[in-house]
């Protein structure tokens, strides 16, 4: 799909359809023609409601309002409406007044998130007729807008965007063809074509020698052996460093705590985490930010034999902690309990784990939202501001003494699942925080991306199965920090 911005009006750009959001029918677009066949056509205007006139070529999208998600949204939807029409060609303005560059990127981002499609094992694979977005910088009154901003805007949403589908790529495929081992051969691969990216992939061997007994137990019943992968991107000039945790389990069956076979069936995106770690890089490398980011990712499968990690056994992680098993089903804390470990030698200015860890996080937050944990609540608020920036839906659940005592064991200096069936994706936040040093704890964020992750109906511009969830919100969050980066380094010049 290609992208072109224009510094013209609506009107003088050629293309076979033209796509115009509405917010109610009495808004008067510069450019709009047919208004007046609305009400003929029972058009109203609301929010999800489409009205398209073939004689015109012109689709009207109602559209709540020029918020940038309401944009991606209705974007996202109007296309829908289109991919079976056989255009080739699309154009559409920003609609804002505020800050044009913010729409174009919502627009764009809204195009490719919601023409996304997974046809890997369909014979019969998709198509979309529309090659060309053409996008006018003309808004709402009629007034052009700084092209060279918008096409920065537009080149970095494609970025995000794309790097979110690679990522639900890697969720959507089936564990059989997206192992411990294929995973970090993917790694590898993509790191080849990325500017300042490298990779390394430990075996089975360094994790012994690095000593991660908690990792290597989760995977010991696999054929599929574990691997942890470890990407870098380092730019030339670089003033924080940054390091992203990603769960990689390819499969979760449970292990000896097994899952009831309903629960198996969407357990190729356990490995969401990863994915969005995975893909944080790619977007980094491509934005070329000015930071230092590194992926940790922890891969292996949860599966059953008779040498499978159990349910009264005790592990020794890599910090020395011993670890009473009461759960083989809590396999995800036991992976980055390690590999937050391994993270802190990296010595990060910031440091954020990802990982689809809890059920009790949907049920706290519902299927859509993804639950911010930490120790230093103006982090924690920076990751919610970026969010909602991204489009990606968060929420803060708060650490208390109370239910840190619900981790006690009696024979072991924790327990890997809570005594109470309550505040469990809390639980397992603050089991992970047993294994943050106290010189990163203000430094460190815990994303359990459990509900948004993986989602087996269409909603917004999410198709059904996984939706990349993190990768957004972490790349909107490292651009801030960028921007507030350059914005002080120009107060000092």
């Amino acid at each position: 799909m290609n992208f072109e911005v224009f510094d013209k009006k609506i009107k003088e750009i050629e293309a076979d359809c033209e796509i115009v959001l509405i917010v109610n029918k009495n808004l008067t677009h510069r450019w709009i023609e047919g208004g007046d066949e609305f009400e003929k056509y029972g058009f109203s205007g609301k929010s999800e409601e489409s009205l398209f006139l073939p004689h015109k070529n012109i689709l009207y999208y109602g559209c709540k309002s020029f918020e940038s998600d309401e944009v991606r949204c209705s974007v996202s939807n109007a296309f829908k409406v289109l991919e079976k029409m056989k255009y080739s060609s699309v154009k559409i303005g920003l609609y804002t007044q505020k800050c044009p560059p913010i729409n174009a990127r919502a627009l764009v981002e809204g195009v490719i998130l919601g023409t996304y499609k997974f046809d890997k094992y369909k014979s019969k694979k998709s198509n979309l007729y529309i090659k060309n977005i053409k996008i006018s910088t003309e808004d709402y009154n009629g007034k052009i807008y700084n092209l060279d901003s918008t096409k920065k805007a537009v080149n970095e949403a494609i970025i995000i965007a794309d790097a979110t589908n690679d990522a639900k790529d890697i969720i959507n495929i089936t564990p059989f063809d997206m192992t411990p081992a294929k995973l970090a051969d993917y790694a590898k691969d993509m790191a080849k074509d990325l500017k300042n990216v490298e990779c390394f992939v430990g075996d089975e061997e360094f994790l012994n020698s690095e000593n991660m007994g908690a990792f290597l137990a989760v995977a010991r019943a696999s054929s599929n052996k574990p691997r942890l992968i470890h990407l870098s991107y380092k730019p030339k000039i670089s003033t924080k460093r940054f390091v992203f945790v990603g769960k990689g389990l390819t499969y979760d069956s449970g292990g000896l705590s097994l899952k009831p076979s309903e629960y198996m069936v969407t357990m190729k995106s356990d490995k969401s985490g990863a994915a969005a770690a995975i893909n944080i890089i790619k977007a980094a490398s491509r934005l070329e930010l000015p930071f230092e980011v590194h992926s940790i990712i922890g891969a292996a499968e949860n599966m059953i034999g008779g040498n499978a990690y159990k349910p009264d056994d005790v592990l020794i992680a890599r910090n020395k902690k011993t670890i009473e098993v009461r759960n083989t089903d809590a396999e995800g804390r036991l992976v980055l309990a390690d590999c937050l470990d391994y993270a802190q030698e990296l010595e990060p200015d910031y440091l954020v784990d990802l990982a689809t860890l809890t059920g009790a996080c949907v049920v706290a937050l519902g299927e859509y939202t993804v639950g911010i944990m930490g120790n230093n609540s103006t982090l924690k608020h920076s990751m919610i501001q970026s969010s909602l920036k991204s489009g990606e839906l968060s929420g803060s659940l708060p650490f208390n003494k109370y239910l840190k005592k619900l981790l006690k064991s009696d024979i072991a200096d924790i327990s890997n699942i809570s005594s109470s069936r309550y505040g469990g994706a809390i639980t397992a936040g603050i089991f992970l925080d047993n294994f943050i040093k106290d010189e990163y704890k203000d430094k460190w964020l815990h994303l359990d991306i459990a509900g948004p992750a993986y989602r087996e109906k269409e909603w917004g511009y999410n198709q059904s199965g996984a939706s990349g969830a993190g990768v957004r919100m972490c790349v909107y969050w490292l651009k801030d920090f960028a921007y507030k980066q350059s914005n002080v380094h120009d107060e000092d010049k």
